[in-house]
């Protein structure tokens, strides 16, 4: 029987529309066109952006949306109710903050610790070559805020060493400081070892066995209020497994 044309141009589009919806391949749950927020620490840049291209390579359709600051800061966002995924801090007390106020899911878990190293610009002008020399007359120094994780390391190794540092300036990140440094703003800047290498010959690297006196260990936990807890979990796992611990220590991290 010959249907009108009208008819059997609807049936023909209600057998089209079954056959793609037979050819669509299934979601499985994998995260498909889902975006997994992650708050890092500024001294994270490197290691975290190459974590994330592997993560997205693993979970097709997923996008991982960085976003990094002092952790500080990052503490502040979450109290303030950022949306958020995975919060990976440069210290224990900033985590700490914001695990005591309910906004982790679970225990936080360190990954990976920093020390900090003196970066001078390539030539260094100001002859910089110790801890000491930092505290010199007329020596433009950059250091982070005493509430970020860099800041603190720098005034509890000052405070041990028993120099007394006088910045210039005191910066909120530190990618921040670094910045002073290779710019030529600052004489000298207190970062962490993984900075100056991240740096490359913008900057020289000066190490200091004062720099033991602060071990910076980095956790990392999911935010409790993530509607994609089982993606932020799945990162996590990358970020503390042996794929990950290998980025971080190639970049210049130390274990946990």
């Amino acid at each position: 029987m010959r249907l009108p044309g009208k008819a059997a141009a609807l049936l023909l589009a209600a057998a089209l529309a079954a056959g793609a919806a037979g050819c669509a391949a299934p979601d499985g749950g994998g995260g498909a066109g889902k975006t997994l927020t992650v708050f890092a620490a500024a001294s994270l840049k490197a290691p975290f952006t190459a974590l994330a291209r592997e993560f997205e390579a693993s979970h097709p359709g997923t996008r991982v949306a960085l976003s990094f600051a002092g952790s500080a800061d990052l503490a502040t966002q979450l109290s303030q109710g950022a949306p958020a995924d995975v919060f990976a801090a440069a210290d224990q007390k900033n985590m700490a903050k914001v695990a005591d106020a309910a906004l982790v899911e679970g225990a936080p878990t360190d990954f990976a610790s920093n020390v900090l190293a003196i970066a001078v610009p390539p030539a260094n002008p100001a002859n910089i070559g110790s801890f000491a020399d930092l505290a010199r007359p007329g020596t433009r120094l950059v250091v982070c805020a005493a509430q970020v994780p860099c800041g603190a390391a720098a005034a509890t190794i000052a405070g041990r060493a028993g120099v007394a540092l006088k910045p210039a300036s005191e910066e909120s990140a530190v990618t921040d400081v670094l910045g002073k440094v290779t710019s030529g703003e600052a004489d000298a800047g207190l970062v962490y070892v993984t900075d100056v290498r991240a740096a490359g010959d913008k900057v020289k690297g000066i190490p200091f066995p004062e720099s033991a006196y602060a071990v910076n260990k980095y956790p990392v936990a999911g935010v409790r209020t993530s509607r994609n807890k089982e993606l932020a979990a799945a990162f996590i796992a990358l970020v503390t497994g042996s794929e990950g611990q290998k980025i971080l220590a190639d970049a210049g991290f130390g274990r946990p």
